[in-house]
C-alpha cells in the first residue's frame, strides 16, 4: 500500500498576509512577455487591488498547464527549505486568461516547492 504519512507529520506552512512588494515588479516583468505595456500595467494594478483567494497547489498547476519543476532546481530547493524551516512565504500572483490557461505571474518556484511538499495544500494568492 503506499506511504501512509499524515499531514500531521509535516510542518505547517507559514504565509505572509500579502504578497511581498518585489513580487509585483517580478510579475510585471513576466507578464510583459505575454502582453503589451498597457495591458501589463493594468493587470499589475488589478493584482495589487485584488482580494486574497486560495486554491490547492495541484489545481493551480493543472489550470496553468505547467509541469512542476523537480527538487534539482535550485530555486525550488531554496523555497522548500523555507517551507520546512517555517519561514513565511509569499502568496502567488495569478492571471486568468479567458478560455485559456491561468498564468502564474509570480511564484512558480514557490508553487513547485509547495506541490512537492504537499500537492493538496491550500495556497493563498491574488487572482485577476
Amino acid at each position: 500500500m503506499g506511504d501512509k504519512s499524515s499531514k500531521a507529520d509535516k510542518p505547517a506552512i507559514n504565509w505572509l498576509d500579502q504578497p511581498e512588494e518585489h513580487d509585483y515588479p517580478a510579475a510585471q516583468s513576466y507578464l510583459n512577455l505575454l502582453y503589451d505595456d498597457k495591458k501589463t500595467a493594468e493587470l499589475v494594478r488589478r493584482l495589487r487591488e485584488a482580494p486574497m483567494a486560495a486554491f490547492k497547489a495541484k489545481d493551480i498547476l493543472r489550470a496553468s498547464g505547467l509541469s512542476p519543476l523537480g527538487m534539482s532546481n535550485a530555486h525550488v530547493e531554496k523555497d522548500l527549505k523555507k517551507i520546512q524551516s517555517g519561514t513565511k512565504i509569499s502568496p502567488l500572483l495569478l492571471v486568468r486568461q479567458d478560455g485559456q490557461r491561468t498564468v502564474v505571474a509570480d511564484g512558480y518556484h514557490r508553487l513547485c516547492a509547495l506541490y512537492s511538499f504537499d500537492e493538496d495544500t491550500t495556497v493563498p494568492c491574488k487572482i485577476v
